[in-house]
């Protein structure tokens, strides 16, 4: 090598040095100190060390650069996203075959039969909301994932078990894919359903339960108002690491339009109070519940047209936040009229870290209620 050739190699490898150390600054200047933090016992440090080790160049250009070719090779991301047609993308619990899922599915369907009779004993109505698959409900964009034979007509196995336990349970993949045709009930690149498809559900759900029974309380109005459409990046998206060097392959983000649900008092300016109202019904579930982006509860309120109580969690499952109420001071207190229970589909052959519960009430729980009456008779 020549020396103005070997001159112009150290001048590139101490530019890219510094391009790195300069890229690097970024993650010292974007430090904050947390609120409490202790020096003594090497806490600040390990905090400063979590933050540089997220923003440290290398890593992301990496983790971008092994994304871009699982994406442009294999059609792949990470564990947990199914990369479909058309800029869909769908969750990879859909599609999964779940080590010991026939066991599961009995498990889980004796614990909702507990639910219900628990319920019972407080003279509560269940209502399930089973949310069915965004994959079941557009198999259109799936392209060659496979389904699990396990998961092939799964939500109409659960929904004649159910009702065959004497559980209400409309049927709201008919009315999803009914509502297709009008716009889109899931979104593109989330595992969530949009405001519309949040919306019609709960509009089902309401027609079902006003012919059934008459929820107690005066009818209140509530209100829903649009805000103008934005562009959104689904939760799966988080499974494409393809920034900042293959950003471009990303699928174009979704277009959500959020819906805010107010009492008309409310939305009127005057002072409601709304803790002194009577609240003939609970929502539980997950997040197609919890997340205010979808408006489900906002949206019950408006078709229920009675306030509710909101019992859902996100990132918990369906099973326990219900186990969490079923224990609850509010239902031992003042329990409601209904319980609505959203349960998406795809958790019924999925297994649950149930451990912050006592095991024998749970067993008692799967029992079914005949035997739950008789075991009750044997400890007297």
């Amino acid at each position: 090598m020549t020396r103005p050739l070997r001159t112009l190699y150290v001048a590139l490898f101490i530019g890219v040095l510094g391009l790195l150390f300069v890229w690097s600054m970024r993650g010292v200047l974007s430090y904050q100190l947390p609120k409490q933090f202790s020096i003594i016992d090497g806490g600040l440090a390990k905090t400063f060390e979590s933050h540089y080790d997220e923003h440290f160049p290398i890593k992301t250009l990496g983790t971008s650069l092994w994304a871009g070719l699982d994406f442009l090779l294999f059609n792949e991301g990470r564990p947990g996203v199914q990369i479909g047609e058309q800029g869909w993308l769908y969750s990879s619990e859909e599609f999964k075959a779940e080590v010991d899922g026939a066991q599961q599915v009995r498990e889980n369907l004796a614990l909702i039969k507990g639910v219900r009779d628990e319920l019972a004993q407080h003279d509560v109505m269940l209502l399930l909301a089973i949310v069915p698959s965004k994959s079941r409900l557009y198999p259109e964009f799936v392209g060659d994932n496979p389904v699990s034979s396990l998961r092939q007509g799964l939500y109409q196995r659960f929904l004649n078990e159910v009702r065959a336990a004497d559980i209400a349970a409309p049927d709201l993949l008919s009315t999803l894919q009914a509502g297709k045709a009008s716009g889109a009930m899931f979104l593109r690149t989330d595992t969530h359903w949009t405001p519309a498809g949040a919306d019609l559900v709960a509009q089902q759900l309401s027609s079902t339960l006003k012919s059934a029974i008459s929820l107690a309380g005066e009818p209140q109005v509530f209100v829903t108002q649009a805000s103008p459409a934005k562009p959104y990046n689904g939760d799966l998206t988080r499974f494409l690491p393809l920034e900042p060097l293959f950003g471009q392959l990303l699928p174009p983000p979704d277009q959500l339009r959020r819906n805010t649900t107010q009492a008309a008092e409310q939305a009127a300016g005057a002072d409601a109070l709304f803790s002194d109202s009577e609240m003939p019904v609970a929502l539980v579930g997950t997040s197609y519940s919890a997340n205010p982006a979808w408006n489900f509860a906002g949206a019950l309120r408006q078709h229920l047209q009675r306030d509710l109580s909101n019992h859902a969690e996100d990132g918990q499952g369906p099973l326990v936040p219900m186990l969490k109420y079923l224990q609850s001071d509010e239902l031992q207190d003042a329990p409601p009229q209904l319980v609505i229970w959203e349960f998406p589909e795809r958790y019924l052959p999925m297994s649950n870290d149930l451990s912050a519960f006592d095991a024998q009430w749970l067993s008692t729980l799967k029992q079914p209620s005949g035997n739950r009456r008789l075991a009750a008779s044997d400890r007297h």
